[in-house]
């Protein structure tokens, strides 16, 4: 894997990603954070040597580089899922090579469904901790310790200064900004209502389908990391409806301007 880093490093170095500051993951429905960003650089995942290929319709599948709220950032416009057919080593591969280049900080956003019946949908959930129901690891590979510590510690995945800062800025702003844990599965298909009993009764806020693999590989590179999901449906077992895909897109374009300014706040004290 070094060798692949490093080709993919040198590459997107060629294309002008230099220097970078700060990564940011975008998920489901969170496409307009570009918007405010100054692009410097940009490449499609495809045209990137060892990338994987966003194969989801509504991921753009692009790498961004350029200025926002002072600092350079790194953007992946679309991420890639273990129910794609990637392994969690592919599906991380993206934090590996941002970390290469030479990011400080890790932003991650994601779309989830609210486990939590007190979190409605089109309001936002900051991540504070998180359970891996995605059947394996990334660290999983021989020659893991190649590229850190084997055994990493998961007692406080999410830099709590960050996401002091993030608190303070949702209640400056008024943006509902709940805290609570996040659900990672395999997906592509949604919970049955016995599954979501389940992940309430274990503890879970949320759930989604991404996070928590990028999250485990930023830790594993000593990297500050913080991920706010943005809550697309509410999923009570005693009255669950079938899943609507357009709705899931709309909350998640409500929310995103509360997200972007989040986002954009916190980049600015860092």
């Amino acid at each position: 894997m070094i060798n692949l880093i490093e080709e993919t490093t040198k590459f997107l170095k060629t294309k002008g990603f230099a220097n970078p500051e700060i990564g940011i993951i975008l998920g489901t429905g969170l496409e307009r954070l570009p918007e405010h960003i100054t692009i410097e650089a940009e490449v499609s995942y495809n045209l990137i040597p060892n990338f994987p290929t966003a194969t989801v319709a509504f991921h753009k599948g692009k790498l961004l580089y350029g200025k926002l709220a002072g600092k350079k950032v790194i953007v992946m416009q679309g991420r890639f899922h273990v129910y794609e057919g990637y392994t969690l080593q592919d599906v991380t591969y993206g934090v590996r090579i941002m970390h290469a280049l030479g990011i400080e900080r890790l932003l991650v956003s994601n779309a989830a469904g609210a486990i939590n019946l007190n979190f409605k949908k089109g309001e936002l959930m900051l991540i504070d901790d998180h359970i891996n129901l995605q059947g394996g690891s990334p660290l999983a590979f021989n020659g893991v310790d190649q590229l850190g510590d084997r055994f990493v510690d998961m007692a406080a995945p999410y830099d709590k200064d960050m996401n002091k800062t993030l608190e303070s800025l949702a209640k400056q702003s008024g943006i509902q900004l709940h805290k609570g844990v996040y659900a990672s599965v395999v997906g592509p298909q949604l919970e049955t209502r016995a599954e979501y009993r389940y992940l309430k009764i274990i503890g879970a806020d949320a759930v989604g389908m991404s996070t928590v693999p990028e999250v485990i590989v930023a830790n594993h590179l000593r990297l500050p990391v913080i991920a706010v999901s943005v809550l697309t449906d509410e999923c009570d077992p005693d009255n669950l409806q079938p899943v609507d895909i357009p709705d899931i897109i709309a909350m998640a374009e409500k929310a995103e301007p509360d997200m972007i300014a989040l986002f954009k706040g916190l980049i600015e004290t860092l």
